[in-house]
């Protein structure tokens, strides 16, 4: 993967919400000037567009020299190699908008959109989990090392993003990633993040309470009280961050069928990992019944929460082992232990969206 942590290029980069728009821009993986927000006007297109323009120039104004770049997260549904949005839902105002080509013109830089689930994810990919266990795992004398990345966010929704050989892969319709829309293991006609989300854990507190959900309190007043920090029913509190697991571990697993690599885990909730990340590892262990009835494996590598000192060693030591090549003085070394590795973000989720929005505009430039 590319370091940027010494570059001195500049990317103009922000945060698009159905809210607020927060701008900032980067050098050598750092903001170069202190972050502002103003109004998304999410329901005006006109005075969205003007909002969206205005930012980048007073950016623009505060820095030293002229940006490389312009990177930055949007919303989609999107057409992101063309820069054009096609609808979000909390962005009413953009549909089919050119958004990508109008800043070109504006301000006659290359300018780059991702959903933010991707930015995540390619942060943590250049700069953060990636390099972080591939760093652990050379300390420990490993000969293991890992060159893809599945990026996850837990929080309001349900995100994705996937990085393939230090390449972000978005796909051929911009919608690679979208674990949100994989199948809710417990509940078969919803799709999972409404298994593994905030209203989720909110859901399933009032459910095991007995109360209204919109009378829950907030994931984190949840976590306190799973902690046995905060008054409430300590059981309900457990069961709801671990039935989030169980929802996400196994959506986790139909992704890594096909991506085979790390998984890092950021968003709201990612604070609250003691509760919810040994049962994500559980259910990536789980095993399916053949037809005999014997049991096999739902994954091929083993998972490993990366956040516990135990099961970390472990990761870290593998199975390395030493083999003679056959008609031949030589030897090899292998590592027999196929597995996986489950850990949280390094960076923090929005510095690592910020990281990936710069890196992501510097590896294109590259090209």
């Amino acid at each position: 993967m590319p370091d940027y942590s010494k570059d001195q290029r500049v990317v103009m980069t922000l945060d698009a919400g159905g809210t607020n728009f927060v701008y900032s821009a980067m050098q050598a993986n750092r903001p170069v000037v202190e972050s502002f927000s103003l109004p998304s006007n999410a329901s005006d297109l006109e005075l969205s567009l003007s909002t969206l323009l205005d930012g980048f120039r007073r950016v623009e104004s505060q820095l030293p020299a002229r940006p490389a770049a312009i990177s930055f997260a949007f919303p989609a549904p999107a057409d992101y190699f063309n820069g054009i949005i096609v609808g979000p839902r909390n962005l009413p105002a953009y549909r089919d908008v050119a958004v990508g080509p109008m800043l070109e013109d504006a301000f006659g830089l290359p300018t780059f959109i991702n959903n933010d689930g991707d930015l995540f994810a390619y942060g943590e990919a250049t700069a953060g989990f990636l390099p972080y266990v591939n760093g652990l795992l050379e300390k420990a004398g490993s000969p293991k090392r890992y060159r893809n990345l599945f990026g996850v966010t837990l929080g309001t929704g349900l995100g994705g993003g996937i990085v393939r050989d230090g390449e972000l892969f978005t796909g051929d319709n911009s919608v690679a990633g979208e674990i949100w829309i994989i199948r809710h293991k417990l509940d078969r006609d919803t799709n999972a993040e409404e298994g593994a989300s905030i209203r989720a854990v909110r859901r399933v507190y009032a459910s095991e309470t007995g109360t209204r959900s919109e009378d829950a309190p907030e994931p984190k007043v949840i976590f306190e009280i799973a902690e046995g920090r905060a008054k409430g029913n300590q059981a309900a509190a457990k069961e709801a961050f671990r039935r989030m697991g169980e929802i996400a571990g196994d959506a986790i697993s139909e992704a890594l069928t096909l991506i085979d690599g790390l998984v890092v885990i950021g968003g709201g909730i990612a604070g609250a990992h003691r509760q919810f990340l040994p049962a994500i590892i559980d259910e990536m262990n789980g095993t399916y019944a053949a037809p005999n009835g014997e049991r096999f494996r739902r994954l091929i590598p083993r998972a490993f929460n990366l956040e516990d000192p135990a099961q970390l060693q472990e990761f870290l030591k593998g199975q390395a082992k030493e083999l003679k090549v056959p008609r031949s003085s030589r030897t090899v070394k292998f590592d027999a232990l196929q597995r996986t590795g489950v850990g949280i973000s390094r960076l923090g989720t929005s510095e690592a969206t910020a990281i990936g929005a710069y890196a992501f505009a510097l590896a294109h430039l590259e090209k």
